[in-house]
């Protein structure tokens, strides 16, 4: 473990092999140490740093650990595409040579997402104690008329290179892919990438849950801004009625950053339903 020096607060590097990938992952660390240990996962595109008004707060009560996922912040990208698998193998041994026991997840979006599947999986962490999850991803949106435009049109895309042999093939569609018409059928997400996070873009955001949410044994406080155009309150409703025990709370005039625009009614809700049995 390396630690860096010439920061306000803690930054160390710990390295995972996922598969024989290593991969190195900035994380902050604050907070008393005899504190229980609440972990924190921002979202796609995003970075620990905007999750530290968050861990400030919560470090006056708790161990709080805010980590930059790869090809995020300080993280590097992994050497390969990852999908949802990976960065839970990633979160897992983290927790181990950090040497947490009972832990709780705080995590937004994509963030949740990772949270909700690293909780579903069987078995579970044992030490896995609550989620609190801000407008978690992982749950299909209803599809519009552009959705299904852009899917027509790059399957027309990839017709002439269906026919060619398979080297051949392989080659054309690689270049389809990293061609500018190709990237702007995507997301603004994907247009803004390139290379090995664009693949584990891809990978990641086509992992949906709902088979497994009803595998989620851990109580999960569900929080979601009124203002959110990013996860509709339908895909919330879903994670509320799949796990078994989850509660919807809907924050007046917050959007999708909701932990942003309403600090402080995310913290009192957040140390509530810690502190709960």
């Amino acid at each position: 473990m390396q630690q860096r020096s010439g920061v306000s607060r803690h930054i160390n590097i710990l390295e995972v092999d996922i598969a024989g990938d290593r991969a190195r992952l900035a994380y902050d660390l604050s907070g008393p140490e005899e504190g229980f240990h609440v972990l924190l996962l921002h979202g796609w595109g995003s970075s620990r740093a905007i999750m530290r008004p968050m861990a400030g707060s919560l470090s006056d009560t708790y161990r709080v650990i805010n980590v930059d996922l790869p090809g995020h912040g300080n993280s590097p990208p992994p050497a390969s595409p990852w999908g949802v698998g990976e960065h839970v193998d990633a979160v897992r041994q983290l927790l181990d040579q950090l040497g947490v026991g009972s832990f709780a997840l705080f995590a937004h979006s994509n963030g949740g997402r990772i949270a909700l599947y690293l909780a579903s999986e069987s078995p579970p962490p044992p030490n896995l104690r609550k989620l609190i999850l801000i407008s978690p991803s992982g749950v299909r949106r209803r599809r519009t008329s552009v959705f299904y435009i852009r899917r027509g049109l790059a399957a027309v895309l990839k017709t002439p290179f269906n026919v060619l042999p398979k080297r051949a093939r392989e080659f054309g569609l690689d270049w389809l892919r990293h061609s500018l018409v190709w990237k702007m059928l995507g997301s603004s997400d994907y247009r803004n990438l390139e290379d090995v996070m664009r693949d584990t873009f891809v990978k990641t955001v086509n992992c949906y849950l709902e088979d497994r949410l009803g595998l989620v044994r851990v109580p999960v406080l569900l929080l979601r801004g009124s203002r959110d155009d990013t996860v509709s309150d339908k895909q919330m409703q879903i994670i509320e009625s799949s796990v078994p025990d989850a509660g919807l709370f809907t924050i007046d005039g917050a959007g999708h950053y909701a932990h942003l625009d309403r600090p402080d009614v995310v913290l009192a809700a957040t140390k509530h339903f810690l502190s709960e049995s």
